[in-house]
């Protein structure tokens, strides 16, 4: 193996890269927005569709078809670049952006290019160690996705080793938003948690603007992540790669990271970087090689002849900054001061991803306290088990708080409300109607436990004479017999005392 090969398979030890290189990054994230209906045409945007059924001659480019701007797009659009601290445009105009893809129905997207509808802007996003770092946004533009293939037959269901592809149309049209950043210098080593936190304070953003549920999962939220390494001595960026489609905010950081190992191996061995896209790959946290990477040129950008500009009167500009909600880290604030917790505890909790999700919680009827401990404790691991983030878990807060309320007022145990929790999360229904159908209420009828209480005791009559002889610790062992034989159904602490009053 030559040195040129070893240095693409090995990557290079990420101490090494950051003693050698200064990595240089740019984020691109597409948005697609929660409008009823796609961008140009009044096709439905409803995720899950059957395959092509959500189409018309508009979204399928079929000659004829004239598009119309969705209102509630534009509108988003604009809160979107407010939110950002961008400039809008008061008069933006669509463009033809020209390239062939298969999923691209017409062979070119509407999008925007020299005039976008916002531009400007930064975000300030706060990183684990509580320092803030402000990423500047370049622009956030309206745009229309494309749609989807489904490559069949290969083990990885992309293109290579496929025995053919089909075509779903149903996302075609959807209306996007994209967000583009300046490239972020200087981050170092951090690079791999900057462009984490980025994204992270960028989707808490768009999910408080209510504009997009946000869902990385299912593609309503995507990052292209671009990076390239420049030489310390060097004085001009290197060739930059863009790793297409990131689907997770724990895979945007591995992304960075990866990158910037394989470019330094490829650089240090003598090699040259290749502008293209790669493609990232959840299960070993790698990009391989994608399509060589068009410059702007190549689109052959021309304005959109059939869409007139998009008008943003400033008085009416103004009307929608009255509307922006109050902002995810100003809420977290005020949060902390009425839960009286520190700094590093409120960090700790963001970085879980579970302060918006314990608030809601706590909105819902929960006590503060309770919903943390269910929410970093119990739910934490149960999204671990399931290998998603913790927003992504199949149980509105909603439900948690519905399921704290039952422990509260005695009709669940932890462990029975746990079991709960795991069947809502597995879509089994709503938490009341599985207590219902499993039977699952803690047991309240004292002769009942009498009953159990008394058996176990006739069952272990020399735990009996421990516990008659003042060793109160010897009844765990009574109160666990009555737990299993009444399926967890009992209340621990009214069993223990019927056992100490049984022995009396």
């Amino acid at each position: 193996m030559d040195a040129m090969t070893a240095a693409i398979d090995e990557l290079m030890d990420f101490d090494d890269v950051i003693a050698a290189f200064h990595p240089v990054m740019g984020m691109e994230v597409h948005v697609e927005l929660g409008t009823a209906t796609k961008m140009f045409c009044g096709c439905p945007t409803t995720f899950g569709g059957d395959p092509n059924s959500q189409v018309c001659p508009a979204c399928l480019g079929l000659p004829g078809a004239l598009p119309v701007a969705n209102a509630q797009a534009v509108e988003s659009a604009v809160r979107i670049g407010l939110a950002l601290n961008c400039s809008i445009r008061e008069s933006s105009v669509f463009a033809r952006k020209n390239y062939f893809y298969p999923d691209q129905p017409k062979n070119y997207q509407i999008s925007q290019y020299d005039e976008p509808i916002a531009y400007d802007g930064h975000l300030d996003v706060v990183l684990g160690d509580g320092t803030t770092w402000r990423v500047e946004i370049e622009r956030a533009h309206m745009e229309e996705d494309t749609g989807k293939s489904l490559h069949i037959g290969g083990a990885t269901g992309r293109i290579h080793g496929a025995s053919h592809s089909l075509l779903d149309y149903n996302r075609a049209g959807v209306p996007l938003v994209e967000i583009v950043t300046r490239p972020i210098e200087g981050a170092g080593e951090r690079a791999p948690e900057v462009a984490r936190a980025y994204v992270t304070a960028l989707r808490d953003l768009l999910k408080s603007l209510d504009v997009s549920d946000v869902r990385m999962d299912q593609g309503s939220m995507r990052c292209d992540v671009n990076l390239s390494l420049m030489a310390k001595d060097a004085s001009e960026f290197g060739t930059r790669t863009e790793t297409k489609n990131v689907n997770s905010l724990k895979s945007v950081e591995t992304a960075v990271r990866f990158e910037m190992q394989r470019q330094a191996a490829v650089l240090v061995a003598g090699g040259e970087i290749v502008q293209e896209t790669r493609h990232f790959h959840e299960a070993d946290g790698t990009t391989s090689a994608g399509r060589r990477k068009e410059t702007a040129e190549d689109y052959r950008y021309f304005p959109e002849p059939d869409l007139p500009p998009v008008v943003a009167d400033p008085q009416w500009v103004d009307s929608l900054r009255g509307t922006l909600p109050e902002l995810p880290w100003i809420r977290r604030a005020r949060i902390q001061e009425q839960w009286g917790v520190s700094d590093e505890v409120m960090r700790d909790l963001v970085n879980v991803g579970a302060v918006d999700l314990i608030i809601a919680t706590a909105e819902a009827g929960a006590s503060p306290d309770a919903a943390r401990s269910w929410w970093v404790s119990f739910l934490a691991q149960q999204a671990n088990v399931r290998e998603v983030e913790l927003d992504n878990l199949s149980i509105a807060p909603e439900e948690v708080a519905e399921i704290i309320g039952m422990v509260d007022e005695g009709k669940l145990t932890t462990k029975l409300a746990q079991q709960v929790a795991v069947a809502v999360l597995d879509g089994e229904g709503a938490p009341a109607q599985i207590v219902a159908d499993r039977g699952l209420e803690v047991v309240r009828d004292d002769s009942a436990l009498q009953k159990a209480v008394d058996e176990a005791l006739a069952a272990n009559p020399d735990i009996a004479d421990k516990i008659r002889g003042g060793k109160v610790q010897a009844a765990g062992k009574i109160v666990g017999d009555v737990m299993k034989a009444t399926r967890g159904q009992a209340d621990p602490a009214r069993v223990k005392e019927l056992v100490l009053e049984a022995c009396r």
